[in-house]
């Protein structure tokens, strides 16, 4: 694309160098990335600020740097270089604004639904997919496990990618077939314009707890990075939101959108009822307009009844087949770390994403639900450093109230020392039923040929995630490899 087209549909402030001239083969924040005809885009970060890199940039061939720093650097280096500097208020907004644009709104022309929430963006996310698979349509899905486009799986870092990538993502999409989209959108991809601009036609809602506090600082903050999602969608899109949750008109109060409520309250669009689930499967009845629709799923917990809700209210809201969609939501397989289940002989394993104080209550509760006290409980679980510290004594009480023993070990503690972690967590247990083990694979190993064997032990924190940050090192380490490993171990 001419670089003077993408800047004749865009806000800039001001433009020094000959835009004409200029051809724009691609958009990036980093400056390792850059080569000929790439436009820079210096974006002032928390660890650093790209600003500093600019020349780096210009020296790998930038056509083009957007900057907010006016004086950042002299406008001599862009004019020996041939570069073209480009002055805006706020580069994240403008990497939004700039990327909708080179990608042709790639946005506008897919059914994208967006999902926002503390908990359930994933599994919400395989249920809609998998639901509108089942109706023949090709679907990409943008999330925390990774990115799909129909069935080829692209690894991801971020639940939300940057905006440059989200929109190349959306594009590759309609270029290989997709008609929709099914989006994650984090709370901190919302405050830091990485959606902006974006087209959706569905916002859904699934629920809030604490979570985060380490960036939003107060629940107000989180609560209004969440809004936006909302407060974003036109007159003609759809916000499905979860009407148990008490939030719910804080957070629609200045949507323009058609609002469709789910939940067990009687006034909800999608009434759920009923709810039933055993360590095999899930099933619940959904109401709506005075037709009853009994709904199986294979993926466990009170909470995947909700999940399947709002997916089932996306597809009917798109017209879909109801048959359709009751198969789609049968055959939504396992989400990896989503309360997945493994076994030896009678004892199980359940691998959790569960890393909040909410979400760890919640998935004890199911396991309650489950034994019905006829089967000892155990939990092994960690915090993550450089996260949120107020929620590691809350958990470790949870976990002690709720377990026959914990297992307190080490997550992700990236530059943090996991020993301190652990003694934070160790602070809010109240009762002498816990080991502290740091090394987290010696710690579920010990959990599993400790145990009795009927146990049921969860294994919370990082669910999906194969790999341990420490010192900023990431390295392979993945909760169900070990577990299986030492399952079979134990059951020779």
């Amino acid at each position: 694309m001419k670089l003077y087209e993408l800047l004749n549909n865009v806000k800039v402030i001001q433009v020094v160098g000959n835009a004409e001239l200029k051809e724009i083969e691609d958009i990036t924040h980093n400056s390792q990335s850059v080569k000929e005809n790439t436009m820079f885009f210096a974006i002032e970060g928390f660890k650093t600020d790209g600003h500093k890199f600019i020349p780096d940039a210009i020296n790998r061939g930038a056509a083009a740097v957007v900057l907010s720093k006016v004086n950042a650097v002299p406008d001599q280096l862009f004019l020996h270089a041939n570069c073209v500097k480009i002055v805006v208020e706020d580069t994240r907004k403008s990497l939004a604004e700039f990327s909708h644009i080179f990608y042709g709104k790639p946005s506008e022309k897919l059914n994208l639904i967006g999902i926002t929430g503390t908990k359930g963006k994933t599994t919400t996310a395989f249920y809609i997919k998998n639901i509108f698979e089942t109706a023949k349509y090709k679907t990409g899905l943008i999330g925390t496990i990774a990115n799909y486009i129909g069935d080829k799986e692209i690894k991801t870092m971020l639940t939300t990618p940057q905006s440059n990538e989200v929109n190349s993502l959306l594009a590759q999409m309609l270029n290989e077939g997709c008609s929709h989209c099914v989006m994650e959108v984090s709370s901190h991809a919302l405050h830091l314009h990485r959606v902006d601009y974006l087209n959706f036609k569905y916002g859904v809602f699934t629920n809030i707890t604490s979570d985060h506090m380490d960036y939003h600082k107060t629940f107000e903050h989180y609560l209004n990075s969440k809004k936006i999602l909302f407060d974003m969608l036109p007159s003609d899109a759809f916000a499905v939101v979860n009407a148990d949750d008490e939030n719910v008109d804080k957070l629609l109060k200045d949507s323009k959108a058609k609002k469709i409520f789910y939940g067990t309250s009687s006034d909800s669009d999608f009434r759920i009822k009923d709810i039933e689930f055993t360590l095999d499967g899930t099933n619940f009845t959904i109401i709506n307009k005075k037709e009853e629709y009994k709904i199986d799923t294979k993926l466990v917990g009170h909470f995947n009844a909700f999940n399947a809700t709002a997916a089932f209210c996306v597809a009917v809201m798109s017209n879909l087949d109801i048959d359709t969609i009751i198969e789609g939501i049968k055959t939504t397989p396992q989400v990896p770390g989503r309360f997945e289940v493994i076994s030896r002989k009678n004892k199980k394993v359940i691998i959790d994403y569960s890393h909040t104080a909410d979400s760890l209550k919640q998935a004890l509760i199911a396991i309650h639900h489950i034994v019905k006290n006829k089967r000892p409980v155990y939990t092994v679980f960690g915090c993550g450093g450089d996260r949120d510290r107020t929620k590691r004594p809350i958990m470790g009480s949870i976990a002690s109230e709720m377990s026959k023993k914990v297992f307190v070990t080490s997550d992700n503690p990236r530059t943090e020392n996991p020993q301190k972690i652990i003694e934070e967590i160790l602070s809010g247990i109240k009762q002498n039923n816990f080991i502290a083990i740091e090394n987290r694979e010696e710690a579920i190993r010990t959990a599993i040929f400790e145990s009795e064997d009927n146990a049921v032990i969860l294994i919370a924190g990082k669910g999906h995630e194969n790999y341990q940050e420490i010192n900023g090192v990431r390295k392979y380490f993945s909760d169900k490899e070990i577990a299986t490993k030492y399952l079979k171990e134990w059951a020779k």
